[in-house]
């Protein structure tokens, strides 16, 4: 039998919900289905997050497959909850469709910023948002690989005139890097003006739809690109990395000054401390401070914001990251539940931020 899209929704429809006793194709909750050689990722999305036949079907739909293709496939499955549709935003200088726009950003590199944007842009997928990721990181884009998508290229199309990009997306998540169009083995030497200009293009350019969160993946440290990504477009809010070495925290202390500093005045939602702390896999219970302790907790407490979370070190975070498939795409692991309790104090910072301040205007530097 063929792998292709159009059996797999034959055999899908085998897999019937429980409460409705109507299969999973005509209830729509089959939502996506991408195959890619020997791997099959399915997307299914559900009316509610408390529907108690989630993980049933889930099971189902894998059991079906193999039991048609055999247990040689690597199947993903991953779900998402129906949002209700929301109004555009408010702003009119914002990208048009866009909710809220937020900068993950850190202070020095090695901190995980990438994986943290990665990470959190799934778990709010897991909740039913709609979520768009940038890699801003011009000079080192990470994205691509981090989604196991560097082998893909986004399509393109024409309206009105003007050409658009149509973002790449997988786990239900829309992305757009520069790591897309440039060969992974090569050195990315552009000067700023050239820099700048590519990631100007991804935010002019891409065609993203609505959408409830786009997360920009910002480089290492201040520079041109935040600048630019503060002239381009209204951030409703950035947050910040970092790990709890003192050198870390003293970098980070420097992103929160430039984010909050008179005329770019973007608020800050929180920190997130990566690398809180190391736990064995064997020893889920265990906390091993090995890069010290309490010194995020402390800059928050400097900066009048909060920690919004403290990611554990563990082995499968960074063998999700390179395998592809984000750590927190399992939401029963330790790493998956501390991903979705930090969407959670995400979701609440972002709905604090938008009652309690008025709208971020873009910044005119003089």
């Amino acid at each position: 039998m063929e792998l292709n899209n159009q059996i797999i929704e034959e055999i899908l429809k085998n897999v019937v919900h429980p409460e409705s006793g109507t299969d999973i194709v005509s209830l729509n909750i089959l939502d996506n289905i991408n195959i890619d050689e020997e791997n099959v990722e399915i997307v299914l999305v559900f009316e509610k997050s408390t529907d108690p036949f989630i993980n049933s079907i889930k099971r189902s739909v894998k059991s079906e497959i193999e039991k048609h293709f055999g247990d040689d496939l690597i199947i993903n499955i991953t779900s998402r909850v129906k949002v209700k549709p929301k109004a555009p935003p408010k702003n009119a200088n914002g990208i048009e469709g866009i909710e809220n726009i937020i900068a993950i950003a850190s202070g020095k590199g090695g901190v995980g910023k990438s994986t943290v944007t990665v990470n959190l842009a799934v778990a709010l997928a897991q909740k039913g948002y709609r979520v768009g990721v940038v890699d801003a990181d011009i000079f080192g884009p990470s994205i691509p690989k981090m989604f196991g998508v560097e082998d893909i290229k986004p399509t393109g199309t024409k309206e009105d005139g003007k050409e658009f990009i149509i973002p790449v997306e997988k786990y239900g998540i829309k992305m757009l890097s520069v790591g897309f169009f440039v060969n992974p083995a090569d050195a990315t030497i552009w000067r700023g003006p050239m820099a700048t200009g590519v990631l100007k293009q991804l935010i002019d350019q891409a065609k993203w739809g609505e959408l409830d969160y786009l997360l920009f993946d910002m480089p290492p440290g201040t520079s041109d690109i935040h600048l630019t990504l503060v002239q381009s477009v209204p951030v409703t809010g950035a947050v910040i990395v970092s790990t709890p070495q003192d050198v870390a925290i003293a970098d980070a202390r420097k992103g929160v000054a430039m984010f909050k500093s008179k005329g770019i005045e973007v608020p800050v939602l929180g920190l997130v401390e990566n690398m809180a702390w190391f736990t064995p896999a064997e020893l889920p219970d265990n906390k091993y401070y090995i890069f010290g302790k309490g010194g995020t907790q402390k800059l928050a407490e400097e900066a009048d914001t909060q920690v919004l979370a403290q990611i554990p070190l563990v082995q499968s975070v960074c063998e999700s990251g390179d395998g592809g498939r984000p750590a927190a795409v399992d939401i029963s692991s330790v790493i998956g539940k501390a991903f979705s309790d930090f969407a959670d104090k995400f979701l609440d910072a972002v709905e604090k931020r938008n009652k309690e301040l008025p709208p971020t205007k873009q910044v005119i530097i003089k």
